[in-house]
This record gives structure tokens, sequence and C-alpha cells, in this order.
């Protein structure tokens, strides 16, 4: 693979009279996590059907791996892993039965298969339930075996759809862990997911995808920064001084109780440091200070015009924004 492990250029795909691709660009870097967000309708699934072969483009040029989706597929599916919204497990066979006939299809040898299968049931977490039947297992089980049965072939790319849809807190934190994991030895995950903090954990870069456009993309912080709502919120020891702080920042919104100050500001060093040496020139000196950025939430709303509830139908996790204390000395 190059630098990039996905890269697609004016990708366009329509059923009959909808349009649901309307010249999407993407560039994927190789061992990072890329996270496409998007409500309902905004042609998330359709992206990744034609990255994975599943779906032909009407329209661009797409590869993956280094290969051409439209004419080498079948290098692409050799180099892929991809785990659904819905596990496509065996639920007639047992965990361990599952990923023995993974093994089996990927033609590893009788020792290396036993260690894969082993290493796996233990590294989901799934030694207890090993031995019984796939049916019998919880949503959320389901799913870490699908990805454990994903991981046997040793894909470079996974395509991963919602994975920790199901999990308890627990579980989620598993699946996280394992795809830090996964990242940390270089394999590039294309993620979607519904919960907004779980691609602000993960996700290297974001990219937002409203009625088959792009509309944004970047890391969640620069993302984040795109949004107005950006403050300064200032501390102050007294009412005296905070008195005297709103009177020289006029566009500031003052809370008494708190005895703070909240300025609109980017947020960032240059901005901050003229805020600070404002304050000295009047020898007034702030308690403490955060710069609170606007989170997730707030990005996708601004940018889609839904609520996070938009994005499955379901509600999403709160996100806090991101915030960094300072303490004066």
């Amino acid at each position: 693979m190059t630098d990039f492990a996905i890269t697609a250029s004016d990708l366009r795909k329509a059923y009959k009279d909808k349009v649901v691709l309307d010249g999407i660009d993407l560039n994927v870097r190789a061992g990072t996590v890329f996270s496409l967000l998007g409500p309902n309708g905004a042609g998330k699934t359709t992206t990744v059907n034609v990255l994975t072969t599943l779906s032909k483009a009407d329209g661009g040029t797409i590869h993956v791996a280094g290969y051409d989706v439209a004419t080498e597929a079948k290098a692409v599916r050799a180099a892929i892993g991809v785990t659904g919204q819905f596990a496509a497990v065996d639920e007639l066979l047992t965990g361990q039965e599952n990923l023995q006939l993974m093994v089996d299809l990927n033609q590893l040898s009788a020792g290396a298969g036993k260690r894969m299968v082993a290493e796996l049931l233990e590294r989901f977490e799934l030694v207890d339930s090993a031995q019984k039947p796939a049916s019998t297992y919880s949503g959320g089980m389901r799913r870490k075996l699908d990805l454990a049965m994903t991981l046997v072939g040793n894909p470079r790319i996974i395509f991963l759809d919602e994975p920790t849809t199901g999990l308890d807190p627990r579980s989620r934190r598993t699946m996280w862990s394992i795809i830090r994991e996964l990242v940390a030895g270089g394999v590039t995950i294309f993620l979607t997911t519904q919960y907004l903090d779980e691609a602000d954990q993960l996700a290297d870069r974001i990219a937002v995808l409203d009625q088959g456009r792009l509309v944004a993309e970047g890391t969640p912080d620069e993302l984040k920064r795109q949004i107005p709502g950006t403050h300064v919120r200032l501390r102050f020891s007294t009412a005296e001084e905070l008195d005297a702080a709103a009177r020289i920042l006029p566009d500031s919104t003052r809370d008494d109780e708190a005895l703070t100050l909240r300025v609109p500001s980017d947020g960032g060093t240059k901005a901050v440091r003229a805020l600070l040496d404002r304050l000295g020139e009047y020898s007034l000196d702030a308690e403490g200070f955060s710069v609170h950025t606007p989170d997730l939430d707030d990005v996708f709303l601004a940018l889609t015009g839904h609520t996070t509830k938009a994005l499955t139908g379901h509600m999403t996790d709160a996100l806090t924004g991101h915030t960094t204390e300072v303490v004066a000395k």
C-alpha cells in the first residue's frame, strides 16, 4: 500500500432517480482510524458497500489497498476485513467452531490455526462461551465474535460498521482497546458509528456526510474549532474583580454566582495571550481560566441540521466539550 490505504475521487452512486453519492473524495492514510458520520440516508452504508466491492459505483476512481476497486475487486477483497451492522456468524456453530471455520477458509496450518483461535477467544473475552452455540450469545458477544472472525485473515484494512452497538460499557472499552491495538500494529480502520464520543475517542480524522456530499472533514478538534461557540472562561476571586473585568470586556457574559466571565474567542494561544495581556493592562489577574470548544454534537447539528438522533434513530452518548483548564499561579 501507499501512504493512503483508501482513496476515492468523484465517487458517484444513484439508485434510479435518487442520487446517493454526489462526487465524494476520500483519502484515508494507512495505519489510522477514519470515521464517517452522517444522518440516516446520508450515504454512509452505500459508501462502505462501494469501497468493499459489494456495490459498483456509477462514476469515480477508487483504490483500496492500492488496488482499483472496479478492475481488481478480488485483490481488494483479499486485503480487507468487513464487520457489518449485523454480526455474520453461524448461530448453529459454537464460537470456537466459527473461528475454526475462518481458519480453514484462510488455509492456515493446524498449529497456526489452533494458536490463532485460542488467542482470539482470549483477546475478545470469549473463552468461557467458546463451546456454546453462537445462538446463545448476546448481541454484544456476537459483535465481538464477528470482529474476531474478521481478524483471522489478518486484513490490513478493516471496515467497522457500528462495532460497539449492543455492547455494555466494559465490553465497549475492550473493543476500543482492541481497535487501538490494531491501529498501533499498522491496520487501517474505516469506522461508522452512532456514538459521537466513539469517533471523538478513536478517529484520527472524521468526515461528515450529508445528502450524498461531504460537508466537512478534519481531526475532531479541527471540526470543533469550525463551529462558533469557542470561548475562554475567566474565573475571579472577588465580585469587585469580576465587575472590573466585565467593564474591560464588554462582549463577555458574566456569571455572578460563579464569579466567571465567558469571553468569545477562537481559543488559540495568540488570542488567549492577548486577552490576559489586556487584563494585565488594568492590573487584573484571573484566578484561573479555561478554554471551551464545541463538541461533536454541536458540529453534527451545525453541519447537517440534524440532532445526533438522526445518526441511527437512537439517542447517542452525551459528549462534553473539550476543555483545557489552567490555574493561575
